[in-house]
């Protein structure tokens, strides 16, 4: 009974995770198609501007941490097909990333975290947001990327798209969503200050409660250390690990 009960549990909360993921992901199609081909942008619209990008850049950052939690495999325990499909999508909707270029970057990050090792990391400048931030963007970036932006870039344009929606509604909230990424899930937990790391994977909690910890980076910033202890937990589940005491 106790093996069909952990069984039933982990297919709970899956589905609740995929409702959640669907949810995220609906929402930024939304905002993403109907920014792009069906809001005027004139100067009565501007008012409902910032918040709609506000939102899509938080939605996108909601679709990293989908991709994320695909990669620890959390999203479909034990489906590796389904994680790598949904991983995909989500990075390419978010900004035609590279999630089998990423994966093992990601892994790299987890063994050697905090080290020159860690592709996430810079050691040489521990402290100084810019310059790690160049080196963060430096290690994903590709060329490739770009392309597969500028081919959707033109196919968009071609049926009817105008440039500056496309900027406002894709670009600006992708580019931000990168530096809410960098801040609250990267920065902020493994940099250097007069805090001591509390054990050997050099990550701290930022400790901004649930709300908060939701709306600045989907828990990795106000669960980060819970996030490396426990790393094959869904990002909605980490303040349980806290709470619980485990996973």
């Amino acid at each position: 009974m106790s093996a069909v009960a952990t069984v039933l549990r982990s297919d709970h909360r899956a589905g609740t995770g995929h409702a959640i993921a669907a949810g995220i992901a609906g929402a930024w199609l939304a905002i993403h198609f109907g920014g792009i081909f069906a809001f005027p942008l004139t100067t009565a619209s501007l008012v409902l501007v910032v918040p709609l990008v506000l939102v899509q850049t938080w939605l996108s950052t909601g679709l990293f941490i989908v991709a994320h939690d695909c990669m620890h495999g959390s999203f479909a325990p034990g489906r590796a097909a389904v994680n790598r499909t949904v991983g995909r999508l989500a990075l390419m909707f978010y900004a035609g990333l590279d999630y089998d270029k990423m994966l093992p970057n990601h892994f790299a990050h987890h063994r050697h975290v905090g080290t020159e090792a860690d592709p996430d990391f810079d050691a040489a400048n521990p402290t100084r947001p810019v310059k790690w931030l160049a080196r963060f963007f430096g290690t994903y970036y590709s060329h490739w990327q770009i392309v597969r932006i500028v081919v959707v870039l033109g196919f968009y344009q071609l049926v009817g798209a105008s440039l500056i929606n496309i900027i406002v509604f894709w670009a600006i909230p992708a580019l931000l969503a990168l530096l809410q990424l960098f801040w609250f899930g990267t920065f902020l937990p493994h940099r250097h200050a007069h805090d001591v790391f509390p054990d050997r994977h050099n990550a701290r909690s930022s400790r901004f409660g649930p709300w908060l910890s939701v709306l600045t980076c989907f828990n990795f910033g106000g669960y980060h250390h819970e996030h490396h202890l426990h790393p094959h937990v869904a990002w909605w589940r980490l303040p349980a690990t806290r709470t619980e005491g485990k996973a």
